[in-house]
């Protein structure tokens, strides 16, 4: 259970932190992210959580907007609102992952970062559901085949050949009703709230020891009375969903509450000396969790194999990658090129990069990966 727990907790961090900081990759302080953004993920989750600083990037915004354009092309600004997009809160995505664990085996986060388009009539709301209907009728009410039910490979080849949103990579691959309308659809009434979920390019993947997940994007469209009249604190409902189902956690929670009453009424503290000993134990848990995925993981060597390559002319990659989405903007612009391979290994087998290493003259300014193909994609699975 620990060692579950441990690589969740690992997971939802990168899942959060990665659409955040991996925009503007070439202006400014954009230069920081050649490093691994993963080394920011703790103190990315910690000022979130504090100050509320979470934001989408600015790649992610700029395709919310394409897709809404495209949705609303024939009506006036007047007639519909906007809001958005959103990052899925870190209680939120926790929640889905960890506490509701059994819908989330090799799954979709399909509402990683949300928006809604709130309608002002009805007869509007019709024409934005019908222009999606006919432009993917393949998409509304189908149980869509994702990997936990007809596998990875199968999953991914699907939806490569799945059509996108015109001028952009969106791909569209559901449309339902929102679980709110079940008594209207009862009731045989029109429902006035949807959910439309996209991938953006390509299924990003995410993997942290044996958990792994893929991540969409949803576009809430309804009727802008029914949806203001559904509004709810999701943070209250996520964090009441969290303590009912870990008692142990509400339980401690109470108890500090309980400590910070009694020292509120006795000799106070100074501020800086609280936000100093919550910083160090904050580091402490985080350090001992994210330790566990490396100090508590010992395989049993089974063979070793040894590449050694000779080279290649360089070649630009021909796939997107899954989970390295600076990698497919340097590719887009001439930045990226293969210079080693393919090599051959049994898909049957499983490996673990021990070291890496490689020689080139006059190096300046470079990013190297190990990469393997991933159905009709490929994935980076080691980086220097």
């Amino acid at each position: 259970a620990l060692w579950y727990q441990q690589e969740i907790l690992s997971l939802v961090m990168r899942v959060y932190c990665e659409d955040q900081l991996m925009d503007n990759i070439d202006a400014g302080a954009g230069a920081q992210f050649y490093a691994p953004s993963a080394l920011k993920d703790a103190a990315k989750c910690q000022t979130d959580l504090r100050k509320g600083t979470q934001a989408p990037s600015t790649y992610r915004e700029n395709s919310f907007k394409k897709l809404t354009n495209f949705l609303v092309g024939n009506l006036n600004k007047d007639d519909y609102t906007f809001q958005g997009p959103f990052v899925k809160p870190l209680q939120s995505l926790f929640n889905k992952v960890y506490i509701r664990r059994g819908q989330t085996s090799v799954d979709i986060v399909g509402d990683m970062t949300r928006a809604t388009l709130l309608v002002k009539n009805k007869s509007d709301l019709s024409a934005v559901m019908l222009k999606i209907q006919e432009s993917f009728p393949e998409i509304h009410g189908e149980m869509f085949e994702g990997p936990e039910r007809i596998g990875v490979n199968s999953s991914l080849h699907r939806v490569f050949k799945m059509k996108k949103i015109p001028d952009t990579n969106i791909i569209p691959y559901r449309l339902k009703e929102n679980g709110s309308q079940r008594k209207r659809i009862e009731n045989k009434q029109h429902a006035l709230l949807f959910n439309l979920n996209f991938f953006d390019g390509v299924p990003e993947y995410h993997r942290v020891g044996c958990t792994e997940m893929f991540v969409a994007f949803e576009l809430q469209i309804g009727l802008e009375a029914e949806i203001n009249g559904l509004r709810e604190d999701h943070l209250a409902y996520e964090e009441r969903r969290i303590l009912e189902a870990q008692p142990l956690l509400k339980r401690y929670k109470e108890s500090k509450e309980k400590i910070n009453k009694v020292n509120a009424s006795t000799t106070p503290v100074p501020s800086n000396m609280i936000e100093k000993a919550e910083d160090y134990n904050d580091f402490r848990l985080i350090t001992a969790v994210l330790g566990g995925n490396f100090s508590n993981c010992k395989y049993r060597a089974l063979d070793q194999k040894e590449i050694d390559g000779e080279g290649m002319p360089p070649m630009p990659p021909e796939r997107l990658c899954l989970n390295n989405k600076r990698l497919n903007i340097w590719t887009d612009q001439v930045k990226a090129v293969i210079m080693d391979g393919p090599f051959g290994l049994d898909p049957s087998q499983r490996y673990s990069v021990d070291s890496m290493r490689f020689k080139m003259d006059k190096i300046s300014g470079i990013s190297v990966g190990l990469f393997a193909y991933f159905g009709p994609s490929m994935v980076q699975i080691s980086a220097l």
